[in-house]
Order: C-alpha cells, then structure tokens, then sequence
C-alpha cells in the first residue's frame, strides 16, 4: 500500500500594513507637510529677506496686510479671469476640433501631429516665441499682417496684455483638451449614430444630442486638470508683461512672487502663497464634486 504523503501547510509571512505604506508616507510628508509647515510658520513672522536677523513673530497681521492689500483683490480677480477665458478658448476649440479630427480626410495623420505639437513647447520657450516673433510691434507676424492691412501694428503686451496671456496660454493647452476629448469622440458608439441618422438628424443635432453628452464627462476632467495648472501660471507672465502694465496681468502666483523675490517681505509672501493653497482647495473641491457628478450619471 503506497505511503500517503501529508502536506503541511506552508506559512505564509506577511509585512505589517504599516511597513508598506511607511516609504509613501514619508515622502509625502517631507514634500507636502514640511513645505506647509514652514510656509504657516513664516507667515506668522515679519521677516524680510533685507534684515533675514530682525524676525519677529506677530501672528496674523502678515495675514491682516495681505487680506486688506487691494493688490491681493485685483490679482485674484485676474487669476480668476484669466481662467475662465482659458478653460472657455480650450474647450470649445478642443471640442470642434476633436469633432473635425474624428472624420476622414487626407493628411488626417500629419494634422493631429501638428495640432498636438505646442503643448510639448516649454512655457518659456512658447512665451518668448510667442513675444518676439509673433506679437512684436515691430518685427512680429502680427503686426506684418495688420500693416499690410492698412490697420497699422498692435502693441500687444501694452495695449492687449492679458488677452496676449489669454492667447498664449490658450495656444499651449488647447491640445491638451483636444486630445482628452479625440479619445473620448472616438469611443462613441458608432450604431447610436447611425440611429440617429436613420432618425433624420442632421450634422447639429448630432453634435448636440449625441456628441456633446457623450464628451460631458471628458469635458469636466479637462476642466479640472487645466483649472488647476491654471491657477499656478507664471513662466509666461515672467517672459512677456512681468505682471504689467501696473498690475495688469500679475495674477496671484506672480504676486506672490512680488511679494517674496522683490519687495524680499517672506511673511508677507508666505501669507499670500497659504491664502492661494485655501483658494485652490475650494476650487478644486468644487471641481472633483462636478467631475464625481458627472461620473455617476
């Protein structure tokens, strides 16, 4: 009679929960917390880079001067503005562009490559095209074009600053959305629109019954992804304007950096740059609860 052979159970040795997720929680602790600390513990000193000897601690009246600063008010105004006019321009280009993507036409290949190509463009490097070459008074292609019009040249960044940020920042994030919202177009169920078409629907009732429900999920992750790189805009403002003329186009990043790197007041900067994180919060917040929303309809 053959032996029968008993296996033992093999014990298995398993690394506390606490030993696995200790590396990530360290790292975020020296990337998150300790920069946030620092940042509330200089905003309660007057500390100014000037006299970096002479600190003192006087709690929340770095945060009183900041709050009561019209230039504060005027700055968030324009970050506000500014993100709007954006998110506005690059979701409704993206979207006909996404639509005229979607279709078949020769060269299709060579057009998405060239209508992606500027968001792979540094800020900097954009800024400087954008303010030497394109809308210069003088040497730009702008003021080429408007001469041979008869119309004379535009001083852009005097005349038209934020709109020349509006249209820069635009020009870089505009494939961005276009390339959310292609994928998504593509993942329309081609049988609901030919139904459609059986139906009688022409081309814009397509477009508004069918594809721009099917993009309103798309539509809401592009707007809180680029909202939120948004509110942190500053290499193409430091390039073209450097927040002027006066203060028409400091938004609150560039007026955090005032605050910080040229008027040298760290507790003033600090309490501005924890007011943004409390402002970007909010806003953010408020756009994960409309992405959720619209992901669970």
């Amino acid at each position: 009679m053959a032996a029968s052979v008993v296996s033992r159970p093999q014990q298995k040795t398993t690394a506390p929960a606490g030993l696995l997720v200790a590396p990530a929680i360290i790292a975020l602790v020296l990337w998150m917390v300790v920069p946030l600390a620092m940042a509330i513990w200089f905003a309660c000193q007057r500390y100014n880079l000037l006299s970096p000897d002479n600190r003192e601690f006087v709690g929340v009246q770095n945060f009183v001067y900041v709050l009561t600063d019209s230039s504060l008010w005027i700055s968030i105004g324009i970050t506000l503005m500014l993100v709007m006019s954006v998110l506005v321009i690059t979701i409704g280009l993206g979207t006909l562009l996404a639509v005229l993507f979607n279709q078949e036409f020769a060269g299709r290949g060579v057009a998405r490559v060239l209508a992606i190509s500027p968001f792979f463009v540094m800020p900097t490097v954009s800024a400087l095209i954008w303010k030497n070459m394109l809308m210069h008074p003088v040497n730009g292609l702008f003021a080429q074009v408007t001469r041979g019009l008869g119309l004379g040249a535009i001083d852009w960044f005097a005349d038209l600053p934020l709109l020349a940020i509006i249209i820069i920042v635009s020009w870089q994030w505009l494939p961005f959305a276009l390339l959310i919202l292609l994928t998504s177009i593509q993942s329309l169920d081609t049988d609901q629109m030919e139904a459609a078409r059986m139906d009688g629907a022409n081309a814009l009732a397509l477009f508004r019954f069918v594809v721009l429900p099917h993009l309103s999920r798309a539509i809401a992750v592009v707007a809180m992804i680029e909202t939120i790189f948004f509110l942190a805009i500053f290499a193409e403002i430091f390039v073209t304007t450097a927040g002027g003329p006066g203060l028409a186009t400091t938004n609150l990043a560039y007026y955090i950096y005032l605050k910080a790197l040229l008027e040298f007041d760290v507790g003033g900067a600090s309490a501005g740059g924890l007011i943004a994180v409390v402002l970007a919060n909010i806003i953010a917040i408020f756009l994960m609860r409309s992405v959720a929303r619209n992901l669970d309809t």
